[in-house]
């Protein structure tokens, strides 16, 4: 008498190909949470106490990175409260948010270099490094997303 090994039905197949909230998931999920949350709090603190009227151009620079900080913490928190699957849907936006974050940055620094006629090719070509090492991510979390997604597609998920 043989005895059959237990088969995994297409449901259990698509549940092991990418966990919703692995250790190191939530791990990661808490830090964007947590950082994005202490960073808008500096910023916005530093914004406030800041003496006297702020030029425009300052006030739209800590409006951007308080944005970008509660950026992070929505992700964070979104990630934290998803229970299916995400099948790499949480890489992409992350990637995407660092694209945004990286293009924003160049073009306020590179902003801030030319008006002060310092030179907008350090800023260039920092940001360039910055911009380009992103996207590299963003179509990397595409690329996993569309792999996983075929995948369960090949299940019958």
């Amino acid at each position: 008498m043989t005895q059959e090994e237990p088969r995994l039905s297409a449901q259990e197949l698509i549940d092991r190909l990418e966990s919703s909230l692995s250790k190191g998931r939530r791990i990661r999920a808490v830090a964007a949470l947590l950082a994005g949350l202490a960073g808008a709090v500096f910023v916005a603190a530093l914004w406030a106490t800041e003496p006297g009227p702020l030029p425009g151009g300052t006030r739209t620079a800590f409006a951007v990175l308080t944005g970008f900080c509660l950026a992070w913490a929505g992700y964070g928190g979104w990630v934290l409260t998803r229970r299916a699957p995400l099948f790499a849907t949480e890489r992409v936006i992350a990637a995407w948010i660092a694209v945004a974050a990286s293009v924003t940055a160049t073009a306020l620094v590179t902003t801030i270099a030319v008006t002060r006629d310092t030179g907008p090719l350090p800023p260039l070509a920092a940001g360039a490094v910055f911009v380009g090492a992103s996207l590299a991510l963003a179509w990397r979390a595409h690329t996993r997303r569309a792999h996983l997604l075929h995948l369960k597609r090949t299940l019958g998920g």
